[in-house]
């Protein structure tokens, strides 16, 4: 179990951040119903999650060079005040939306614009908690050897992979049904902003990292 629960949680963020219309979908149903056309609306579907990959993936990579050059403790300490203060800034502050691509975009915008709005909402640095429990990290964290360079982007692989393949399961089924049966209208009657809830959430995570 100890070695199985960080891969959950990668996966079950991943999961959340397809539910999340932040995060892409919502932009690509209001492109399909713009269309009048369900394939626009599955053809934004992998430049979103490209864009998403690429911001988490800096962070994974962030992670990998810290456990083994700043060592585990360290690494425990900056990465969880950072979190803490992303989270933080979240919080009290509505800045960070980026709208500069219009409804006319190609398939780039959506990857340079899924990136931006990944990396505004702190989608790798919520990963940052569970990636320091990974086992290659508390490898280097119990031995002077540590797990080889191989080995930590083996993992990061995997960890940017099972990430955004779970987001995409979710994202995909939510995007279409929305699209066929349920339509936009349904956000304005239903929709809750969670945004204040994922910052306070950040920075909660942050502050934990920091006191284990």
């Amino acid at each position: 179990m100890t070695a199985t629960w960080p891969w959950l949680a990668i996966a079950a963020m991943g999961a959340y951040h397809g539910l999340n219309p932040a995060m892409g979908w919502l932009f690509a149903v209001s492109l399909g119903l713009q269309e009048r056309s369900r394939k626009k609306v599955a053809g934004a579907m992998l430049p979103i999650a490209a864009g998403h990959l690429a911001s988490i993936t800096l962070i994974v990579a962030l992670v990998g060079w810290g456990a083994t050059e700043i060592g585990p403790r360290t690494l425990q300490l900056v990465g969880g005040s950072a979190v803490a203060a992303f989270g933080a800034f979240r919080l009290f502050s509505s800045r960070l939306h980026y709208r500069w691509v219009g409804m006319r975009v190609s398939s780039w915008d959506l990857v340079v614009w899924s990136f931006l709005m990944a990396s505004a909402h702190g989608a790798g640095l919520m990963l940052f908690p569970v990636l320091i429990n990974l086992p290659v990290c508390t490898t280097v964290a119990s031995s002077s050897i540590g797990p080889s360079a191989e080995a930590i982007a083996q993992t990061a692989l995997w960890v940017v992979l099972l990430h955004t393949g779970a987001m995409l399961a979710v994202m995909i089924p939510v995007a279409i049904a929305v699209y066929d049966w349920i339509g936009l209208g349904i956000l304005r009657k239903a929709w809750i902003n969670v945004d204040k809830l994922w910052a306070a959430t950040l920075m909660g995570a942050g502050v934990l990292v920091l006191v284990a």
